[in-house]
């Protein structure tokens, strides 16, 4: 069978193969889209869709999944990838590239998610450039587990959005988000064997990714950290139209968490650039996505990003986050729909807050996977 693909007509080779054949045969690489949607003006939904290619597990997925008062909302499906990794439709979900790096048309059309009961015809225009962030890079007993890139880019939505027969008319006005595209090598798919790594224990994994939209620019900060505080990759930037991107200084952060949970409430980051007065945010969380509930993020033993499950398939869940197991929570990233402050100044935006604290963190007093947070909740 020929490993050739319409890509192949166009000038992007980066090694001596057909396009299909990434440069590394690790199982673990992809090639995804992240997007986010809310309405700024009521903030009363926040929904997030993203698609992934595993080129060498031969697997295409999707998943949307919308917060809307206590529903979460998910559709999710799954495919084999063929040989034209210009498609990206899996099942109802497609992504269309209108114009590269500037607008994006996603959809989820209508009558494959009776459950759920969600379709919408939705068109992002950056507003700011696609900024490339700092590259992820972390090794587990000597074996590459983490090595991607990824760009940022903040903008408006235009379309419509049903939910449970209700359509929404989605204006560019006031409806906003992000969006991001990652690649490279990540754990995905079937759990590998934990061998000595079983031996060593599972590190935790402190995350806050953040990425605040004002009327004129957008700010995007990453921190990760180990469970000292040691940092495994940080970013601190400023993205304007016309100009380069601007550090901001070394990022800190001081999240706030519900007592006898491991539920961020709020967040204070600061941002520290030598010979500048430091920078405060004051984060008001509004709509906690759970992120990893149903959509393939390894919640789900039977349903992981890069799983393979069939041809196609394609399911969907209505959950009530009120009797979503709490326990499953102290393993599930969140992304918030937030609006942010600038201390001594009028701007407010609005944008994502994600956030995971799993595992030890010694910070924020936690020892251990299952600890929760004491009532005092300023630590």
């Amino acid at each position: 069978m020929s490993s050739l693909s319409p890509l192949d007509d166009y000038p992007v080779h980066q090694t001596a193969e057909p396009i299909r054949r990434v440069a590394t045969s690790d199982r673990n690489f992809y090639d995804r889209y992240y997007f986010n949607c809310y309405p700024a003006d009521t903030a009363d939904l926040f929904l997030i869709v993203g698609m992934g290619q595993y080129p060498n597990l031969g697997v295409a997925d999707a998943f949307a999944v919308l917060r809307r008062g206590d529903d979460h909302l998910v559709v999710r499906a799954s495919k084999a990838l063929g040989t034209d990794r210009t498609d990206t439709t899996v099942g109802p979900l497609r992504v269309e590239v209108l114009e590269g790096l500037q607008r994006l048309r996603v959809v989820l059309e209508p009558g494959h998610a009776e459950t759920a009961n969600l379709s919408f015809d939705i068109t992002f225009d950056g507003t700011v450039p696609a900024t490339e962030e700092t590259p992820q890079r972390l090794r587990q007993l000597e074996r590459v587990v983490m090595d991607t890139s990824r760009f940022v880019q903040s903008g408006r939505w235009s379309g419509t959005l049903t939910v449970d027969g209700q359509t929404r008319q989605v204006d560019p006005r006031t409806w906003l988000g992000n969006r991001d595209r990652s690649w490279g090598v990540r754990p995905v798919g079937e759990p590998e064997p934990p061998g000595r790594k079983a031996h060593e224990g599972t590190p935790g994994f402190f995350w806050v990714y953040s990425v605040m939209q004002f009327e004129n620019d957008t700010l995007v900060t990453i921190v990760q950290e180990d469970d000292q505080g040691r940092r495994l990759v940080e970013e601190a930037i400023r993205i304007r139209s016309g100009a380069e991107p601007e550090w901001l200084g070394r990022p800190e952060h001081r999240l706030v968490f519900a007592p006898g949970t491991r539920n961020v409430t709020g967040a204070v980051l600061t941002f520290h650039r030598p010979g500048s007065e430091v920078v405060t945010v004051d984060c008001e969380l509004l709509v906690p996505n759970l992120l990893a509930v149903g959509t393939g993020y390894g919640l789900e033993q039977d349903w992981r990003h890069g799983m393979w499950q069939g041809e196609l398939v394609v399911q969907s869940l209505r959950r009530d986050v009120r009797e979503i197991d709490p326990a499953l929570l102290l393993f599930c990233p969140t992304d918030h729909l937030a609006r942010f402050r600038i201390t001594g100044s009028d701007a407010v935006g609005t944008g994502l807050f994600e956030v995971a604290v799993i595992g030890p963190h010694r910070q924020y007093g936690f020892t251990g996977f299952v600890d929760t947070h004491p009532a005092r909740s300023d630590k």
